[in-house]
């Protein structure tokens, strides 16, 4: 199959790209160093690339992400790195626990009564490290281990996130302050215990110390808003579209808010200006020349993770040739 026969908007991840972002990391963060955020593709086969690489330890936003992870053997090692005390889904995943190592963040006494009482056996305190999300105050780190303890719970360490400094330009300003936030993080650690310290993204992956799992997710697709940081990993994934509509001033693809993750600002298009994204289009203004209606376009996202999640499944291909199919299987709560 060729990409000019597949119906538009489709999903198209790069497979000689992709190796590339996966033996990068893997070099630069090998085996437990890294333990790669599924929310950013939402798909148990390209989990699967990863653990091929060593990383065989994941962080999942949702519990479905957890509950299909583990569903596809891909369960030694799951951290459900956000607050739940929705019963059904907690049951359910200590239910998985039979199978699977699963591990939820807790932040709080509300946090920690829930994941008990729906018989969770593994947790991570959750720590603030500027963030202003989830994760408790960091002098109350200790106090809620020790809860979690009383509970029979393990608690296996702390996690924090510094999302707030992920995409900084400045590098040097931006190394500053995740040292600064980090040793926040180990601060509470300190107080806490346990064998985890978790934290990180693709924007501070080359940041932290080995002795630091980081929990990137971006690096192995990447999207415009990390590719302004410069970093080592090549643009993976596009949403290819086509013109259907073309004049002397603008041309409008079949690629729009419905496709494509939009809260980083507007996608973008190679040798040409995005106008802006309606439901169903994106309206653009090539550099030379007029488009053509039928033409194809690739889109290139501003933010990876949600522009996932609104394919049911991806096409792996090499230049214009079409060698896979993979379910975006883990989409959904």
């Amino acid at each position: 199959m060729n990409t000019h026969d597949l119906p538009t908007p489709a999903l198209l991840i790069d497979v000689d790209a992709l190796d590339h972002n996966l033996a990068t990391m893997a070099a630069a963060r090998p085996g437990a160093q890294l333990r790669p955020h599924v929310k950013a593709h939402k798909c148990t086969a390209l989990a699967a690339a990863q653990a091929a690489v060593g990383h065989t330890a994941f962080t999942c936003a949702t519990p479905r992400e957890v509950l299909g992870m583990a569903a596809a053997g891909l369960g030694a090692d799951l951290l459900l790195a956000n607050e739940t005390i929705d019963p059904r889904r907690l049951a359910a995943m200590a239910a998985a626990g039979d199978d699977a190592r699963i591990t939820v963040a807790v932040d709080s006494a509300d946090t920690i009564d829930a994941a008990a009482t729906a018989g969770i056996r593994e947790v991570v305190i959750d720590v603030d490290i500027g963030l202003p999300r989830c994760g408790c105050a960091p002098d109350e780190a200790a106090h809620l281990a020790d809860l979690a303890r009383s509970r029979g719970l393990n608690v296996r360490g702390t996690m924090g996130y510094e999302g707030h400094l992920m995409a900084l330009l400045d590098r040097h300003a931006q190394r500053l302050r995740v040292e600064a936030a980090i040793e926040v993080l180990l601060g509470a650690h300190e107080q806490v215990g346990g064998e985890l310290v978790s934290s990180g993204g693709t924007g501070t992956y080359d940041i932290h110390p080995a002795s630091i799992e980081v929990q990137a997710g971006s690096y192995v697709l990447m999207d415009t808003h990390y590719a302004r940081l410069h970093l080592p990993f090549r643009q993976a994934c596009v949403v290819l579209g086509t013109v259907i509509a073309a004049g002397p001033t603008h041309a409008v693809a079949d690629v729009g808010l419905k496709a494509l993750g939009m809260d980083h600002g507007n996608p973008s298009i190679d040798l040409a200006d995005v106008s802006f994204c309606s439901d169903e289009h994106i309206t653009f203004v090539p550099h030379v020349g007029v488009a053509s209606v039928g033409e194809r376009v690739e889109v290139i996202p501003a933010h990876i993770d949600p522009t996932m999640a609104m394919h049911a499944a991806a096409w792996l291909v090499r230049g214009t040739d079409v060698l896979d199919r993979w379910p975006i299987d883990l989409r959904g709560w």
